[in-house]
């Protein structure tokens, strides 16, 4: 089972902040830093000192760090134009030595369209749909040929398909709850399927039409990774797990319910239940970014026991 962290900058973070936080991450053995891709926080947080961008972000982590993976969950296809997101996601990860990988999703939060002047299409899953065609289609062209794509919402006519990623392939990933669109789309694009914030009932319903949309496609349905993106809370006993629960504006019922919350034990018993249904990879929410003893903590009790 793959650990690896993900973080909510939008909530209130600086890129110093994420610095440290990555860092951390890397010494403690953790397998990946993800981050979310959004510029306005949600609910009560001030998000002060204000919005990070996701792929600036990653740039500079890229070359501050030198072995954990790097990604998003996820990219919102509203932000950017196909093209000029292949080529960010290509430098980046040339930047990192080929340790990116890209969740793209379809953009959703509308306050954050409205709050800086970003279109906010309504349809928006046929335009992911061909951002997917679009960013794979250039990375895939070989050196010398072109791309042309024409769709109903992008055209691109010989492009020089350049720059390409330090990888052969940069891992995508593909998440959601969607019971039809998405896992056809998964089993068309997608190396790594993430739920995010599901139950081990839900997670199991969603993995197995994945499962089954990979095999409609002529894919294997273990070709894809599976994985979950879950909230943590662990604390050596109930006074520490209530503190950071009450640090993040959650309670510990409900954590423990939704959540990965509680005992070390208790954490890794859960997540040994979503590996039992075929999860081989957790994005653990990390919610308050200045609790480094937090990460420790999960470091030295949850993952070494989970190697």
């Amino acid at each position: 089972m793959d650990l690896r962290i993900f973080t909510e900058p939008q909530q209130g973070a600086s890129y110093s902040t994420l610095l440290t936080v990555a860092k951390a991450t890397e010494d403690l053995g953790f397998d990946a830093f993800f981050r979310s891709d959004h510029y306005v926080s949600m609910g009560s947080a001030d998000g002060l000192p204000g919005p990070t961008d996701a792929w600036i972000t990653l740039a500079g982590l890229a070359r501050e760090t030198s072995r954990i993976r790097l990604g998003t969950l996820m990219t919102a296809g509203t932000f950017r134009l196909p093209g000029v997101l292949a080529i960010q996601v290509a430098q980046v990860d040339q930047m990192s030595g080929g340790r990116v990988e890209l969740g793209l999703g379809a953009g959703w939060f509308e306050e954050e369209h409205k709050a800086y002047g970003i279109p906010f299409p309504k349809e928006k899953f046929a335009r992911l749909e061909e951002q997917l065609a679009i960013v794979t289609g250039l990375w895939a062209t070989e050196i010398g040929k072109t791309f042309s794509y024409d769709g109903a919402h992008y055209q691109l006519a010989d492009s020089p398909a350049l720059p390409k990623p330090a990888q052969e392939k940069v891992p995508v990933l593909i998440g959601g709850h969607g019971a039809t669109r998405t896992p056809r789309l998964a089993a068309q694009y997608a190396d790594e399927f993430n739920i995010p914030f599901a139950s081990v009932e839900d997670s199991e319903r969603q993995f197995g039409r994945v499962r089954a949309a990979a095999e409609a496609a002529g894919r294997g349905a273990d070709d894809l990774v599976y994985s979950n993106a879950l909230v943590v809370c662990v604390g050596k006993d109930d006074a520490e797990v209530a503190r950071r629960a009450a640090a993040i504006g959650r309670d510990v019922d409900e954590l423990k319910a939704n959540g990965l919350a509680g005992s070390p034990a208790e954490v890794v018993d859960k997540i040994g239940r979503y590996a039992a249904i075929g999860s081989s990879r957790v994005y653990l929410q990390l919610l308050d970014l200045g609790d480094l003893d937090h990460l420790e903590l999960i470091s030295a009790q949850v993952q070494s026991q989970l190697g």
